[in-house]
């Protein structure tokens, strides 16, 4: 939507909208130029609904206003992708936020000189998060049906470590016993599941072997009954 001139705005300096040009690298995006100079980007969908058009003036206030909405538009595109190379908790998602609003030191190559770029503002993060669970990019039941089924069905591990993980994720412990209640594998079977699977790569190494196993959650007395169960075979 445009962006509404302060009520103040006529006792400012007006700045004007100079240029509106597709960039090179990202066709997606424009960069808008004020008063013959680079000033931010947008991505395109945002030129219209915030209404810019070559010609327009601005206050200074309004111009940083345009610049919230540019950042805003490169992180919700940059979280989506992050939702999209995977399902993501919002707890995930919400912390990836957070590390954006870190600022950041770059090393210049030519001067060896180091700057700070600020990080994002968290009310901006904010609103990436909400428009994403809008979208339902998020959604934290759907989420730990997908880890349920990557950890649990596929790879194999343990009741307790999945629930850690989930737990972790911040998934609220009724929907992590709900889905596990609903899933019919037992730990016996994942065990030795595992054990199949993994005994070769730990081939003449029983104890390397076993802590591995530990590690995926399973008790030492279940993993040496399990291992006795095997070489008796």
């Amino acid at each position: 939507m445009p962006v509404a001139s302060s009520p103040s705005s006529r006792y400012n300096i007006f700045m004007k909208i100079t240029d509106i040009s597709l960039q090179a690298r990202d066709k997606n995006r424009v960069n808008v130029s004020v008063d013959g100079e680079y000033r931010f980007s947008l991505d395109v969908f945002q030129v219209g609904e915030l209404g810019l058009k070559v010609g327009r003036e601005y206050t200074d206030d309004e111009l940083t206003a345009l610049e919230d909405e540019s950042q805003f538009g490169k992180l919700y595109a940059r979280a989506m992708e992050y939702c999209l190379t995977r399902p993501r908790s919002v707890k995930e998602l919400r912390d990836y936020l957070w590390r954006k609003t870190r600022p950041t030191k770059k090393c210049s190559p030519k001067t060896g000189k180091i700057t700070e770029r600020p990080g994002v503002k968290p009310e901006i993060t904010e609103r990436v998060l909400a428009r994403l669970i809008e979208k339902n990019y998020l959604d934290d039941e759907k989420f730990a049906r997908f880890w349920l089924e990557h950890r649990f069905m596929q790879k194999g591990t343990s009741v307790r470590r999945l629930k850690l993980e989930l737990a972790q994720k911040g998934i609220e412990r009724e929907t992590i016993e709900q889905l596990i209640s609903e899933n019919i594998r037992s730990d016996d079977e994942e065990l030795r599941k595992i054990i199949a699977k993994k005994r070769h790569k730990y081939a003449g190494d029983q104890q390397k072997f076993m802590a591995y196993l530990a590690r995926q959650g399973f008790s030492y007395d279940d993993i040496r009954a399990a291992l006795g169960g095997e070489s008796d075979e």
